[in-house]
């Protein structure tokens, strides 16, 4: 049968013995593709599992569900420095995610060409969620200071920037745009988004709808090109991209 090996000897040069993967009991190759396939793809952990069988290896959906509540939030740590700078024009708009049947709110923000500048997933949407959202957005160096935030109608938005001015967060002369049209482009970016959170029928608790999400949205933004020397719809050099970030060998 095709399929991987695993190898029990210490001395194999194809298992990463690096920290990241030192407890994994799998190569570093079997698991960073099971999460980036995850991460990537409308599958299952159930579906990965046959997948991997399939191949000839027996792994616990329960052993995959593990590995990517480990490594979505390592993806996203380790991509960052890699990341594009986007420029100064904000459209934001949140999302509704299921988190143990019930609805909670993935606030997301988008540059002018559709690249991605953040995310935060949040329990409410009022005016301290939208300025933890905007405060998350402006500590990261690679993003541009907003020249203008395109927003809805939601009546959150305002006070959260005029208090973030008031601190001297925000510039004085950013221009808060309330015009639903003017976000659509936010809202055709939320499509991969919910296409993969659909698949997966919700979330059993907050804390691993965020670390998950962390890593759909990672991945998400390598597939947009994003990462620098990485095209976007190159999807050979995106998985090389994932496996460097791990030290995987090719």
């Amino acid at each position: 049968m095709i399929g991987w090996r695993i190898s029990s000897e210490v001395g194999d040069s194809r298992v990463d013995r690096t920290d990241s993967f030192k407890w994994g009991h799998y190569e570093s190759t079997i698991i960073v593709l099971c999460v980036r396939w995850y991460l990537r793809y409308s599958l299952s952990y159930r579906d990965l599992k046959k997948i991997m069988v399939e191949r000839g290896l027996k792994i616990a959906h329960t052993t995959i569900y593990r590995w990517v509540q480990s490594y979505a939030p390592e993806l996203e740590k380790r991509y960052k420095p890699y990341l594009k700078p986007t420029n100064d024009s904000y459209r934001v708009d949140k999302t509704y995610i299921r988190i143990k049947k019930k609805w909670k709110y993935l606030y997301r923000a988008v540059d002018s060409k559709s690249n991605t500048i953040d995310f935060l997933l949040t329990a409410k949407r009022d005016k301290e969620a939208a300025k933890r959202f905007f405060l998350k957005a402006l500590r990261d160096a690679k993003h541009s200071t907003p020249r203008v935030i395109n927003v809805d109608k939601a009546l959150a938005y305002p006070p959260a920037v005029e208090e973030l001015k008031g601190e001297s967060v925000l510039p004085q002369n950013c221009n808060l745009r309330q015009c639903k049209y003017l976000n659509n482009i936010v809202e055709q970016d939320h499509r991969f988004i919910k296409r993969r959170v659909n698949a997966m029928l919700g979330f059993g608790s907050f804390h691993t709808g965020r670390k998950t999400l962390r890593g759909i949205e990672a991945i998400n933004m390598i597939r947009k090109g994003q990462i620098k020397m990485v095209a976007k719809g190159d999807i050979i050099a995106q998985v090389k991209f994932i496996d460097q970030l791990f030290a995987v060998a090719a």
